[in-house]
């Protein structure tokens, strides 16, 4: 993969050739140029890391440092001049123009390895990520975007850690920092030293690999993740299965433990021009992974002749359904306007047994369920039974209850304990973000 790009615009092809191989030989890719113009086309299409720049051109070295300095502004690659003068004024012209460095000619090998080992290593140690030491998302999406200009045979994966924000916010940065840097040596355990890993947000990875080997990759992460999540939490959390997140008017949040989701694509099965569509694909195939364990448990999924980025997962209608359960005349007559006011579709009951025909027949995204009476808690055994039905588990409940026993709720699968009474805003606050998350 071409993780480290060096670009050299030189005429002469004994010196640049020489170059080139000094270069290659320290693990770093290096495409030659004689001609200016090609050389900035290569600096627009492929955004290399350092660019090789000698006076052997027919325009001046200032005027050539000026252009690539001010063309190359976004990617802000290193810019090493080469001349045969050694002439003070010549020197400060070209560093004034924007040069990194400027290289006297002749130069003996190690002289020149040495420093381009430094510029190198400067750059890139600047586009490193604070906590894992992975590249960056800059350099990441410049990598995988010279892999799709390359059009080798390539594959990318899309390797996401769900429900990480929760975990951060119960356990801390440091509690956090340490399961991304595990996972990090993880999957560099498992990638060989031709293939590239990036991070592409707080919680994404993106590897980039050969198709035969990333299906194998993916299945040792799922089973390697799987392994080690309940070694990030407490002895109770990993025996509950869920920790609690907790918001307005004490209401707690039931959230599930952290799993991988991995989202594969190959250049085989699709040929990919644009970053954003080999993006699209990869988000579309990792969204697919979450939906095929209900977003509790880890998968993979791979792309296959009839993915793409238009048809990978058939999108979802958005499902704004809202089911409400409620005895209280009042409170449920509420309930049902304000939502219909909000644009929601509604259907409500008072009574259990019908809740549990409209659950099949409407299809809400969230169900709003009382827990019932102290001594009966239908409500309760309703939202047992939905949890525990394969069709029905992914849908949302927010089961309000006037018993104060916030585990004896979650513990039944309610995605939030709602303690009554409750202002109606906050209960339309969750309502809010819980038909989000269902279609997520």
């Amino acid at each position: 993969m071409l993780s480290k790009l060096v670009l050299i615009i030189d005429k002469r092809k004994e010196w640049s050739a020489k170059y080139k191989k000094l270069i290659v030989t320290n693990g770093v890719n290096a495409v030659i140029t004689a001609n200016f113009e090609e050389g900035l086309e290569i600096l627009t299409n492929y955004e290399p890391d350092m660019i090789l720049v000698s006076d052997s051109l027919d325009s001046t070295l200032t005027d050539n440092v000026k252009k690539l300095r001010m063309l190359s502004y976004p990617s802000r690659p290193c810019i090493i001049a080469f001349s045969t003068s050694n002439d003070l004024k010549d020197k400060l012209n070209v560093l004034d123009a924007g040069a990194d460095d400027y290289i006297c000619e002749p130069i003996k090998s190690a002289e020149f390895k040495a420093r381009i080992n430094a510029h190198l290593r400067r750059h890139f140690e600047g586009m490193l990520d604070d906590v894992t030491h992975l590249p960056n998302t800059k350099h990441t999406l410049i990598t995988l975007k010279r892999t799709i200009i390359e059009n080798q045979k390539w594959a990318g994966m899309l390797v996401r850690i769900n429900e990480f924000e929760a975990y951060r916010e119960i356990y801390g940065e440091l509690a956090a920092d340490k399961m991304l840097q595990t996972y990090t040596a993880i999957i560099n355990s498992t990638i060989e030293d031709n293939d590239f890993l990036g991070r592409l947000s707080q919680n994404e990875f993106l590897i980039l690999t050969s198709p035969l080997k990333a299906e194998h990759v993916a299945s040792f992460l799922v089973y390697a993740f799987k392994a080690i999540v309940e070694k990030f939490y407490s002895e109770e959390d990993a025996k509950c299965g869920y920790i609690t997140l907790y918001g307005d008017d004490n209401a707690g949040k039931r959230v599930s433990l952290v799993s991988t989701s991995i989202g594969v694509i190959s250049n085989e099965q699709k040929d990919y021009d644009t970053i954003n569509a080999a993006l699209t694909t990869l988000y579309s195939a990792c969204k697919l992974a979450r939906y095929s364990t209900s977003g509790t448990d880890s998968s993979y999924i791979v792309e296959r002749t009839k993915l793409s980025a238009q048809d990978a997962v058939e999108d979802k209608e958005y499902n704004n359904k809202i089911l409400v359960v409620e005895p209280d005349d009042a409170l449920n007559y509420l309930l049902k306007t304000t939502a219909q006011m909000q644009g929601y579709e509604v259907a409500s009951t008072m009574d259990y047994s019908i809740a549990q025909n409209l659950i099949k027949t409407f299809n809400p995204a969230l169900i709003v369920l009382d827990a019932g009476e102290a001594d009966s808690l239908k409500g309760l055994e309703l939202c047992k039974k939905i949890k525990k039905d394969n069709k029905f588990k992914d849908k949302k409940i927010i089961l309000s209850t006037i018993i104060h026993d916030k585990k004896m709720i979650l513990d039944a699968g309610a995605d939030l304990y709602l303690p009554k009474p409750y202002e109606l805003m906050c209960i339309f606050n969750w309502i809010e973000q819980m038909v989000k998350e269902f279609n997520y």
